[in-house]
């Protein structure tokens, strides 16, 4: 719940990272109406601060512009906590307990729904519909991975969408069978589209209330913006862009966000028109500096863990022997490049899904042919996840405009990596990594996401990652070696300026200075005083949106 505030706000005592660059000491920050008014020396600004003034002592604290996340899926998220939530399970068994849990308390559900399962915790990563059958044979289940790249299904979710051994794999997916070509329970990628005819659609009031859920959570870890990187026919259910427009109608979205419009696999060209048609109906509602809708997404290839990331080389197997497999591209470069030129004609911004080093080299094509066809444009075209970059085209984000969109708290080794994808790529594959000091060295704008329900939201996780590439409790030296450390002030840049850029909010966001919104948050201990090991200890204390608090850390 937001806490009003008086007129005025000093905010003193700590130093101020103003969204690039070192952090500021002796300066206080004023803020009037929900705007920052200035950025001075404590003694000028304590001058000026009056008997109304409601003064903040940040104690040592770090103020920051509030963060701002590039890739994020908060329904998703949302809804799948108020549903069966299995992320907080520790391995496959506690997993099965969860569902049963779940079942037994929600007896009245015809279907039982939710997701965060881990790859890690099952051989090959490919959980079996017999573990579900177990606890719950007499109704369908259904459960999304914790990257979204896969799904977990009883046999009675199966049998009700008709699914038997005859069942072709779809050309974007793969289905995992067992020896008479059943349908073992696990279904990669588009396969888990199979089940969208008869599983039940999430209500609009789940949605809504899921929306409000992943925001509360989100504010709490100091985020005050994101772009939701999966927004319209595609999304968790029906009704996120409802849910939106919902929260815009009654005044409960208090954070801005940036809706990317997804982009159907299975249809072409003519689409284009329809999305421009969402984005300026938006626009011209008035309220479109809250929630926008100026991106497309793109997702151009699938994961690593699974096979199905677009690889230049082929994966290998078990064996270390080269397969013929080198994931699956959902987009075909042609109609890519065509797409990307006409959404850039119109001043539409497209978010690319590449994670593979193939997806990433046909959305730095696709962006450079746009470029040359149409010119330098605003469009601030940018890529996710970019978990196995060449060196060549490292230094090809600078030249073609795009930005690197990190997903830091991956940069690190842990079981998914070390067992279901380094063992399957080819050797060497290790230092290409997200290679985030690359980027950064070849000239590349950063921003920094989260992904989501995927793994946690916490921007000081992931930035304690971005800067060493090894997590709190991992052995191993750091993922890529260390030339693939960012500093501290530059994962503090790509959260909060450099996603503010990606968003077109950096007139008014993602910096303080005078003018711009004090979306900010206090985090403590301030993480430029410790230790990079340590840096997993900061915490966020306080976050403002338009100069009122609206989390504070319980005491």
């Amino acid at each position: 719940m937001a806490s009003k505030i008086p007129h005025e706000v000093l905010f003193s005592g700590g130093a101020v990272f103003t969204g690039r660059g070192a952090p500021l000491h002796g300066m206080s920050v004023l803020v009037s109406e929900g705007t920052i008014v200035a950025v001075l020396p404590d003694v000028e600004a304590a001058a000026l601060a009056g008997p109304e003034t409601a003064r903040v002592d940040l104690a040592g604290a770090l103020l920051s512009p509030g963060f701002q996340d590039a890739h994020i899926h908060p329904i998703s998220g949302g809804v799948e906590a108020l549903q069966c939530d299995l992320t907080g399970s520790e391995d496959a068994a506690d997993a099965v307990r969860l569902i049963a849990d779940y079942a037994a308390a929600h007896p009245e559900e015809p279907w039982i729904l939710g997701g965060g399962w881990s790859m890690d915790h099952f051989p090959g990563g490919a959980p079996t519909r017999a573990l579900i059958d177990a606890v719950v044979p007499d109704r369908p289940v259904l459960l999304m991975s914790r990257d979204h790249h896969s799904t977990w299904a009883n046999t009675a979710a199966i049998r009700a969408a008709g699914l038997d051994s005859s069942t072709p794999d779809p050309a974007d997916g793969r289905i995992e069978r067992e020896e008479d070509a059943t349908p073992a329970g696990t279904f990669h990628e588009g396969a888990g589209d199979l089940f969208a005819a008869v599983k039940p659609n999430n209500s609009a009031e789940l949605i809504y209330r899921g929306l409000l859920h992943a925001q509360a959570e989100l504010m709490a870890l100091g985020i005050t913006g994101w772009q939701d990187a999966w927004v319209g026919a595609d999304g968790p259910g029906l009704g996120t862009l409802d849910a939106y427009e919902r929260a815009v109608a009654e005044d409960t979205l208090r954070v801005h966000v940036v809706g990317a419009q997804w982009w159907e696999r299975d249809r072409g060209l003519e689409q284009i028109e329809e999305k421009l048609a969402l984005r300026d109906a938006r626009r011209a509602s008035g309220t479109a500096e809250r929630f926008d809708l100026g991106t497309v997404k793109m997702m151009l290839d699938g994961v690593a863990e699974n096979y199905t990331a677009a690889m230049i080389e082929p994966y290998r197997d078990a064996q270390g022997h080269d397969t013929c497999n080198h994931g699956i591209s959902f987009v075909d470069p042609e109609i890519l490049t065509e797409a990307v030129t006409r959404l850039d004609a119109a001043g539409m911004q497209v978010h690319f899904h590449a994670l593979g080093d193939r997806a990433v080299a046909d959305a730095l094509d696709a962006v450079t042919a746009a470029r040359a066809a149409n010119g330098p444009s605003d469009a601030r075209h940018h890529l996710a996840h970019l978990q196995v970059v060449t060196e060549a085209d490292a230094a090809r984000f600078a030249e073609s405009g795009a930005t690197a969109n990190l997903q830091m708290l991956w940069a690190t080794h842990e079981d998914q990596l070390d067992t279901l994808t380094l063992p399957f790529l080819q050797e060497g594959a290790v230092q290409r990594q997200y290679p985030f000091g690359d980027l950064q060295r070849g000239g590349a704008r950063l921003a920094a996401g989260s992904d989501w329900p995927v793994s946690s939201a916490d921007p000081l996780a992931a930035i304690h990652i971005g800067v060493t590439r090894v997590g709190p409790d991992i052995a191993e030296g750091p993922l890529g070696g260390e030339t693939q450390r960012l500093e501290l002030e530059t994962a503090l840049a790509a959260y909060t300026s450099g996603t503010a850029y990606v968003n077109h909010r950096d007139h008014d966001t993602g910096t303080i200075a005078s003018g711009y919104l004090a979306n900010l948050v206090v985090i403590e201990p301030d993480p430029f005083t410790l230790a990079p090991d340590e840096l997993h200890r900061a915490r966020v204390r306080e976050t403002w949106i338009s100069g009122e608090r609206v989390y504070a850390r319980p005491e």
